[in-house]
């Protein structure tokens, strides 16, 4: 058997990783102030970075899918040939790998092909199939599980951008351990407003707000949380809390559950072992501990992803997936279950009468 080793970090390796940074950078406006999908940015950054003689040379950049092709005579497919390559493990660059895999096995296969480094973007969730979001079942299992990656379902292009910097100067400037996955769709993102640098920042530790409503005008408060595509189903609910049942709704994207849950773990953890130091918090409680108002987190996976932030709410909680209805497969989340269930939060908080939750269920015909 052969034996080979991983990529080397070496000083050169965090000048290929600014290069692209400062790059990348360049674009923001164009990701932020627009309504690019997570998917055309990616692509677009891709590109840019192959085409530019400036960045060419700084990063390798693997396209095992069929979407993302440039011209090119000598395109790479697959990164076992940096494995075998002496000049490539002897100095690390930046690895953006565009794939479209459906299962656990493959993302597997791809992540010890890459040496467990990289920024991985699957864009399976644009393909016709059986599964919600394109992806087998246990691909939300292994990407929470596994300690190595670091996921992401970014709801627009902004925060796609976001993403890819953080892994650049984390990845390779920083030198940390690890590789950060993307699920990308290709839906523009004209249903939020462009993103805040403060956003941004709060996009990468797992959430920010996206909108701020009246906490004194006397109406029920509901907390709408979404994540990736799921995030359009959970302001068209909003629209018509606000509209149909007189319901202010505070709204959350959420590009990352796993990395909330994690860092939300890591603090409780740390109390534990600490009790007489002072308590460490967590972006999550710093987000949503302000009252007790009502949080209903949605998600395109299984509600299992959302579901891993329901033991630090304090308030009362409620985790959406695409198994908790009868999503069919390619469809978006429907509005109106996210709308019944925000209803039955707040009936059961007393906040409105049980009565409307089941005049809910009988205008929009979900018995």
């Amino acid at each position: 058997m052969i034996g080979f080793s991983s990529f080397n970090k070496t000083p050169e390796t965090t000048l290929a990783a600014q290069a692209c940074i400062d790059k990348i950078r360049n674009l923001a406006q164009q990701y932020t102030a627009g309504f690019s999908s997570p998917l055309y940015t990616m692509i677009d950054i891709a590109n840019r970075l192959e085409r530019d003689p400036g960045t060419a040379r700084h990063i390798w950049v693997i396209r095992s899918n069929n979407q993302s092709q440039i011209d090119s005579c000598h395109p790479r497919i697959n990164a076992w040939p940096l494995r075998f390559s002496p000049a490539a493990r002897a100095s690390e660059k930046p690895l953006l790998y565009l794939t479209s895999s459906a299962t656990s096995a493959e993302l597997c296969a791809l992540s010890n092909e890459s040496a467990h480094r990289g920024i991985l973007c699957n864009d399976i969730e644009t393909l016709p199939s059986r599964w919600p979001k394109g992806a087998h079942p246990w691909v939300s299992i292994w990407l929470a599980a596994n300690p190595q990656c670091l996921p992401f379902d970014p709801a627009s292009g902004a925060e796609a951008h976001a993403i890819a910097l953080a892994a650049l100067q984390s990845l390779y400037v920083e030198g940390n351990d690890g590789f950060y996955y993307m699920a990308l769709h290709d839906e523009p993102n004209d249903f939020i407003a462009p993103i805040s640098q403060l956003s941004a920042s709060q996009a990468l530790k797992g959430m920010y707000k996206l909108n701020e409503i009246d906490t004194d005008a006397g109406q029920p408060r509901i907390r709408l949380l979404g994540a990736g595509l799921a995030l359009q189903s959970v302001v068209s609910a909003a629209q018509i809390l606000r509209d149909d049942w007189g319901v202010e709704s505070e709204l959350w994207s959420c590009p990352s559950y796993t990395r909330l849950a994690r860092d939300a773990d890591k603090a409780q953890r740390w109390n534990r072992m600490h009790p007489h130091m002072p308590r460490r918090s967590s972006h999550l409680l710093d987000c949503l501990s302000a009252d007790d108002c009502p949080v209903v987190a949605v998600t395109g996976y299984a509600q299992h992803v959302a579901d891993q932030i329901g033991a630090h709410i304090q308030s009362r909680f409620v985790a959406l997936g695409a198994d908790s209805t009868e999503t069919p497969p390619g469809k978006s989340l429907d509005k109106r279950w996210i709308v019944v269930l925000a209803l039955r939060a707040l009936a059961e908080e007393g906040a409105i009468a049980q009565t409307r939750v089941e005049q809910a269920i009988g205008r929009y015909l979900l018995q």
